[in-house]
């Protein structure tokens, strides 16, 4: 057999084979139930229909409030609330030590009764939210119009895997008023989450109020200006906006309450050392030159951080003391991620510290901090929590670890026995493109597609089961500075942040991702209902790239079986009368592919487009010796090779590759010799984003793929140019070879003076093409 049609063969067989399934739930409830039994009949929920707790259940009593209550505004009938034992023709409350977990709780419907029981009333809630989307979305709504509320016979016995799980909202980039944080706790609390994390400070607001120090909000809650359009457009343009707001101690009071009603635990983030504008520019004198200082209008890190001194760190103590008398939940936030050394290298009140404490470097100093400050916290019975850069220079003792910037950050803490919270920004990163679509709102950059999310497991394979007690859980973040408003929040967390809930509530064997859109199909009726603007990609059409003879194949596909996929490929948007997909196409030339589904002749979905550029090395093997990283990697090592170019001013579209502190070294099999004249590359170019060119290209070839030959070079990169996507052509004399070798060197250390300097340089790359 030829070398092609093995390859072919090969792909075939894999894709044919078959694999373990998940059974699917008989439910449609998210998270994921642990344990279902289904039985017979049905429970009708009807006016006569009472809610019972237990005499001696009275923590239970505010839950049964809350599902009469819901019952009440959507039906009119009057449910009452009623003390007393599990009885027919009721939904009964009843406390059970049998119920080992914490959080757990049991559901036995049967056609004559509904019994939530649980070991606490957190239990309790979350028995009481399956309930809700057990009953039909109509609940949801002042409706006053009850069609047929029944619930199937069912036991369910259910508890979350993970005691973490949370969201997390920056309100420092953007403001949202504390009506939309209730809600934002609300639909947390609906999927099973029980942590805010609410990120309250940062170069760009102060949020919170202060009372010891007012100018904190009278002055860094506001700013003159904001950025307009992304980071990496050149030259940066500022509107003349005065934007900004707080919350104050009684408003933020009331969020507190209201989420502990809904069993969700706060936990406030103050930063420090590092991400400190808003507060120097209100309090010149806590900084190492004295200001002046603004309030930032532009996104990223900046040099001036919070000084060392014992003034300092008075008003840090200042400040964390009026914080805990408002949220009472053990965790305090304290940052410390991007912090800066430079002026603290200058600083000779900085060196006094150094000096006085027998700190060797800067790192250790930013160590000084944070252990000074878990030491206050801990004095008065809190914990602290800080982001994966606090390991640097020595771990806190009692720090738990908020591991962002990757799952070593959490490795590394599990492996001292420290507790941590994953949230890395490949999986856990809700402010990242969800779509390939141009129409997507813009966006900090990634791509984190709703499978992505599902995907995650949260406990790393390399810990030992002693060290994977540390890992609590995870939490998705929404950072805020290309999010404006609520729905903009809400667009870019949901449904996202039920795959989240669902990969921390439900045991991993029993997640399966067409089960779980088969459930988001359905729980999407209860979000319209919420009124949640959530983003709706589920049954986009899929665009799914593979080998061929020559050129690729292109599988088009939705979710939704009452689609018809229809196509064009001369760059015209589809409709009613285009091709119908039957298949498989195979592009063997440059195409622009536009399809879209549609419903009895009317378009039902997005249009998805891929443009192909086909080459000769479309659609074959590619092996890379360092794969990139886990948030530029969607598309996989093929992604070089597919034929489709990657977008022109966008790095998170899942075409383009991203490689952090490694080079591109990859090697393609043309599966056959042939002649090659050229070799083409793309690059991102983003100073302000840390992406810039690479130093040098080198091509090589081999006929038999262990002895290779240098056939080209270039590294005469214009590393000032503000284009953002540069491509570089290698004509080389005509050669024969089957294999390809390609080696990209990285940039390096960003140099002094620009965004990010001293860390290490991105790489991105999309096609290799070979003519």
């Amino acid at each position: 057999m030829k070398p092609l049609q093995l390859f072919l063969a090969l792909l075939f067989a894999l894709s044919c084979a078959p694999s373990p399934r998940t059974e699917r739930s008989s439910l449609p409830v998210i998270p994921r139930p642990v344990a279902v039994e289904m039985g017979t009949g049905a429970f009708r929920v009807g006016p006569g229909t009472s809610v019972f707790v237990g005499s001696n259940d009275t923590s239970f009593t505010h839950v049964a409030e809350m599902l009469a209550g819901l019952l009440r505004r959507s039906s009119g009938w009057e449910f009452p609330v009623r003390s007393g034992s599990v009885r027919d023709g009721a939904i009964s409350f009843k406390q059970t030590d049998d119920i080992r977990h914490e959080e757990g709780y049991r559901l036995t419907v049967t056609a004559e009764r509904i019994v939530i029981e649980s070991r606490t009333s957190a239990g309790a809630f979350y028995g009481m939210q399956t309930v809700r989307q057990l009953l039909p979305p109509e609940i949801e709504g002042d409706v006053r119009k009850v069609a047929d509320w029944s619930i199937p016979s069912t036991v369910i016995n259910d508890a979350p895997r993970y005691a973490y799980r949370g969201m997390h909202l920056d309100v420092a980039r953007h403001f949202f008023p504390a009506e939309f944080v209730k809600r934002y706790i609300d639909l947390l609390a609906m999927h099973k989450m029980n942590r805010f994390h609410w990120h309250l400070t940062d170069d760009q607001g102060w949020r919170i109020e202060i009372k010891r120090y007012p100018k904190l909000t009278e002055v860094g809650a506001w700013r003159n200006g904001t950025l307009i359009g992304h980071y990496s457009d050149q030259p940066h343009r500022f509107d003349t906006v005065r934007y900004g707001g707080f919350y104050s101690q009684d408003e933020i009071r009331e969020v507190v309450r209201y989420a502990q009603e809904r069993f969700v635990t706060i936990v406030p983030e103050i930063e420090m050392p590092g991400h400190a504008l808003a507060a120097l520019t209100a309090y010149p004198h806590l900084s190492c030159t004295g200001g002046p200082f603004e309030v930032q209008k532009l996104w990223g890190v900046f040099d001036d951080v919070f000084c060392t001194t014992d003034t300092v760190f008075t008003f840090l103590e200042g400040v964390l003391t009026e914080v805990m008398d408002l949220f009472p939940g053990t965790y305090i936030h304290v940052g410390g991620d991007e912090v800066p050394k430079t002026r603290w290298a200058a600083c000779p009140r900085c060196s006094t510290t150094k000096a006085r404490e027998g700190l060797k470097d800067d790192h250790e100093l930013q160590s000084y901090c944070i252990r000074r400050m878990e030491r206050f916290l801990s004095s008065h019975g809190r914990r602290l929590i800080g982001w994966d850069e606090i390991l640097e220079g020595g771990l806190a003792p009692g720090a738990t670890v908020m591991s962002w910037r990757g799952t070593e950050g959490g490795i590394a803490a599990a492996r001292l026995r420290h507790d941590v919270i994953m949230t890395p920004g490949s999986h856990c990163y809700f402010d990242h493109y969800q779509s390939r679509s141009p129409e997507e709102p813009i966006a900090i950059g990634g791509f984190t597609p709703l499978e992505k999310v599902y995907a995650y497991e949260p406990t790393p394979a390399e810990l030992t089961p002693d060290e994977a007690k540390h890992i609590l859980g995870a939490q998705g973040n929404v950072w805020t500075e290309y999010i404006l408003n609520g729905r903009h929040v809400e667009y870019m967390a949901y449904p996202r942040a039920i795959a989240l809930a669902e990969v921390l509530w439900s045991s991993a064997p029993l997640r399966d991702f067409d089960d779980f859109a088969d459930r988001l199909s359905k729980h999407t009726a209860r979000l319209d209902r919420l009124g949640v603007n959530y983003a709706n990609h589920l049954f986009d059409v899929r665009a799914v790239i593979g080998p061929a003879t020559h050129g690729v194949t292109l599988s088009l596909s939705s979710r939704d079986p009452q689609v018809v996929v229809r196509y064009t490929t001369d760059g015209s948007d589809p409709a009613p009368n285009s091709a119908q997909v039957e298949g498989p196409i195979t592009v063997t030339a440059d195409l622009d592919v536009r399809a879209a589904g549609f419903k009895e002749d009317r378009r039902s979905t997005r249009i998805t487009r891929t443009p192909f550029a086909i080459h000769a090395a479309a659609g074959k093997p590619i092996s890379l010796a360092t794969p990139p990283h886990g948030s530029y990697s969607v598309g996989g090592r093929q992604a070089l090779v597919n034929g489709v170019p990657a977008s022109s001013d966008r790095y998170g579209d899942g075409e383009w590759l991203g490689w952090s502190g490694a080079d591109l070294d990859a090697t393609i099999d043309l599966l056959e010799p042939r002649k090659i004249s050229a070799v083409a590359f793309r690059f991102f170019n983003g100073i302000g984003q840390w992406i810039w060119l690479p130093r040098s290209v080198e091509v090589q070839v081999s006929v038999d793929g262990a002895s290779y030959r240098t056939v080209g070079t270039w590294d005469r990169f214009d590393h000032a140019t503000t284009a953002k996507v540069v491509p570089v052509e290698l004509t080389i004399t005509t050669t024969e070879a089957r294999f390809m070798r390609a080696i990209v060197r990285r940039y390096g250390a960003i140099p002094a003076g620009s965004p990010g300097a001293g860390n290490q340089a991105w790489l991105f790359v999309d096609e290799l093409m070979v003519r």
